[in-house]
């Protein structure tokens, strides 16, 4: 079988930093391949030579037996290649079907755009998906999962021989992945050679036939699926047995924290009413949609309430009042970090000092060197890798991206930390990480409040979950009654059969 696209020997270099190390294979036509390793591995780096974003320092590309030489974007896209990148990258200001056709717009008379014909092909890329979204509405405001179906949508009308999905289906329910591997499955079987990024190993085992297998920038293993197992990739991925993923420490909770008592937004979300005590790692779970990521942006008062309080060590906030959370101890953790969490060109350290700015100036200025060193301190302690302070945020990888974000409002010894989907997009080693930092903090008397979509990552740390349905509280399990088909039941609504 004859390879449609081969990457021979690649290497990149950027400044100190071998992002990637003479990595070599082939993708084949009709066949999806599963492109897997930790963040920082070289995975983003690989796929941005192939969108065009960068030039390989060494090595070479070929389609179908020819020499490849991409100068950009836009010849990436000639040649055939769409990539799906992990983050939505859409123009707020612009329809849906604006940001479809960027590039290729339909042209009419006297070579104009023809708009009906840019929103009825934005339709059927939509039908043809299986999702209902207005093509005629501007994409600031549409949810991560909406976005990310756009930017699908986009990648498939250019009818692409090539194309890479980095994490496309991170945002996305069950249904709406489902709907996903249909499309992609029907482009493989068409003749197309499919990437597939994901840390999510029941999806690779679904969609692909083929895995390489990266670390620390290295090329380490090409197999196919049926002769390998999701232990020995772990194990290559991160050189080492992954033996807890949930390392959940045991903590007697304190004193309540945390109190939210009828919290309510309409038509968003409906009487919320829970605790959160000190020590304690408490879920809020359910599907897309269902008001979980509103309510934790309305009680640190980035988005306003209707009626209801929020109640921090027994002091009242005030609804809509960021500052005022922040100033009584609690730290937010966005799902979005690139919108909300970080401010992507602006430097590591300038990031992860950013809420701290006041307390560590002096005189009313705040030098470099204090600046550094705190941000060195934060960024040692969750072992973020990069390659100097000064660098751009947006630079590092998606994990790495994470650590940075949660470096900015651990420092701040908050007491009540609010998390987002603290692992979304990132890699099996990270995530061990991630909860093994939430676990301590909790062991240390932090209220933990966590929003996450990922089962198996709410039932592993969590001491108590919520389940929402349609903008209301309808479950509290505790950690003993908390199983998979408890909360899925909760969440859709259904009953449980004898």
């Amino acid at each position: 079988m004859t390879a449609l696209l081969r990457i021979r020997g690649v290497s990149k270099s950027f400044g100190a930093v071998a992002a990637v190390r003479d990595v070599s294979f082939d993708l084949y036509a009709g066949e999806a391949h599963a492109l897997v390793g930790e963040n920082g591995a070289g995975k983003s780096t690989i796929v941005k030579m192939l969108a065009g974003v960068h030039r390989p320092d060494s090595g070479a590309l070929e389609l179908s037996g020819t020499p490849l030489a991409l100068g950009g974007p836009a010849d990436a896209k000639a040649a055939g290649i769409a990539v799906i990148y992990q983050e939505p990258t859409l123009f707020p200001d612009l329809s849906v079907a604006e940001n479809i056709a960027m590039g290729r717009q339909p042209l009419g008379r006297f070579n104009t755009i023809d708009r009906a014909a840019m929103v009825s092909q934005a339709a059927r890329l939509f039908t043809r998906l299986g999702v209902s979204i207005d093509p005629n509405r501007p994409a600031r405001g549409l949810s991560i999962a909406d976005q990310q179906l756009v930017e699908i949508a986009k990648a498939l009308s250019a009818d692409a021989r090539v194309v890479v999905m980095d994490e496309p289906t991170a945002a996305l329910t069950g249904v709406e992945v489902e709907r996903l591997f249909a499309v992609a499955r029907s482009l493989r079987d068409g003749g197309a050679a499919l990437l597939f990024i994901s840390h999510r190993f029941e999806e690779i085992t679904a969609l692909c036939q083929r895995v390489t297998i990266m670390r620390d920038g290295r090329h380490m293993s090409t197999d196919l699926l049926a002769d390998t197992s999701v232990d020995e990739m772990v194990r290559r991925m991160v050189g080492r047995d992954l033996d807890a993923l949930f390392p959940k420490q045991d903590v007697v909770p304190g004193a309540t924290v945390l109190k939210i008592d009828g919290l309510t937004r309409d038509p968003v979300f409906h009487d919320i009413s829970f605790e959160v005590r000190a020590g304690e790692i408490v879920a809020l779970a359910g599907l897309v949609g269902s008001g979980r990521s509103e309510v934790v942006q309305s009680i640190f008062g980035v988005d306003p309430r209707d009626a209801g309080t929020v109640e921090v060590a027994g002091k009242s906030l005030k609804p809509g009042k960021p500052k005022h959370a922040m100033a009584a101890g609690v730290a937010l953790v966005p799902e979005d970090r690139r919108q909300q969490g970080l401010l992507m060109e602006l430097s590591i350290e300038r990031n992860v000092t950013l809420p701290r700015s006041r307390s560590l100036s002096q005189l009313g200025f705040l030098t470099g060197s204090r600046e550094r060193r705190s941000a060195q301190e934060w960024t040692e302690r969750l072992k973020t890798k990069y390659g100097r302070l000064s660098d751009e945020v947006g630079t590092l990888s998606g994990g790495n991206q994470q650590k940075v974000v949660l470096a900015k409002w651990l420092a701040t010894k908050p007491k009540v930390l609010i998390v987002d989907e603290p692992t979304r997009g990132i890699d099996v080693g990270t995530k061990a990480e991630v909860h093994r930092l939430m676990s301590s903090l909790a062991a240390e008397g932090v209220a933990v409040l966590m929003v996450s979509s990922e089962l198996p990552e709410v039932l592993g740390m969590a001491d108590r979950v919520l389940v929402m349905r349609e903008g209301r509280l309808v479950t509290e399990l505790s950690r003993s009654e908390a199983t998979e088909e408890a909360v899925m039941f909760a969440a859709t609504g259904q009953e449980a059969t004898v």
